[in-house]
């Protein structure tokens, strides 16, 4: 069996996104490489990526809403989080 890529595992998912208004703030000026690292590994979406000039990048889309990145940098890198408004963010399908 072959094993999914995390974009093939997501595209399982069916998500409706607000694309012009994220549920995360994010400090996109932190240079605390530890905090970084921590979202690096943490987020099971890769929401968090690191360019080649060393700059965090961000993006919402593809969300899972787990709160991971909230509770390990809260005020940190993650400024603010809360769970999209409305029919908004992730629908999970079941089996």
């Amino acid at each position: 069996m072959k094993k999914l890529s995390i974009d093939d595992k997501l595209g399982l998912d069916m998500f409706h996104t607000d694309e012009l208004n994220s549920h995360i703030q994010v400090n996109k000026e932190c240079k605390d490489q530890e905090e970084i690292r921590k979202l690096l590994l943490a987020c099971p979406a890769e929401c968090y990526k690191v360019d080649e000039a060393g700059n965090l990048q961000f993006s919402h889309l593809g969300c899972l809403e787990c709160g991971t990145c909230r509770v390990l940098s809260l005020g940190k890198v993650v400024e603010d989080w809360n769970y999209p408004m409305g029919t908004k963010g992730v629908f999970y399908r079941q089996g």
